[in-house]
């Protein structure tokens, strides 16, 4: 079966997959519509993420991929909405420009700042765009 994932930096030497924090545990949604993750793309895009890719991906392949990196993951059904959480974690194991060093000090993701309304009416209509 084939589901739907966000990537970052897709088919990069830093590509990183998109992954919800659950305690200490990390979990990968596969989606089975992909107009079911370009939804929840967009809703990360609207917490200042970085732009994810939507790559659809044999279900197995994600399977074997999170058991090997001891990941948890979730089938996500078609239809089904699925809402970013509200708060990101501070530190990711993942950086967009791929540059990493040790004394690199996380910043806090969370944001109490307001888009703007043209920021704002951008995603609304992207999102109405695919109803």
């Amino acid at each position: 079966m084939r589901v739907f994932v966000l990537l970052f930096n897709a088919r990069t030497e830093n590509e990183g997959i998109h992954t919800i924090q659950m305690g200490d545990r990390n979990k990968v949604l596969m989606f089975e519509s992909e107009d079911d993750a370009t939804r929840y793309a967009l809703l990360l895009e609207a917490q200042d993420f970085p732009a994810p890719t939507v790559e659809s991906i044999d279900s197995e392949e994600i399977e074997e991929f999170c058991r090997s990196a001891d990941y948890e993951w979730e089938l996500i059904g078609d239809g089904k909405l699925e809402i970013p959480p509200d708060k990101n974690v501070d530190n990711t194991d993942w950086n967009p420009d791929g540059e990493y060093s040790e004394t690199e000090k996380a910043t806090e993701t969370e944001t109490d700042s307001e888009m703007s309304s043209s920021e704002l009416e951008n995603i609304r209509r992207r999102l109405e765009g695919l109803l």
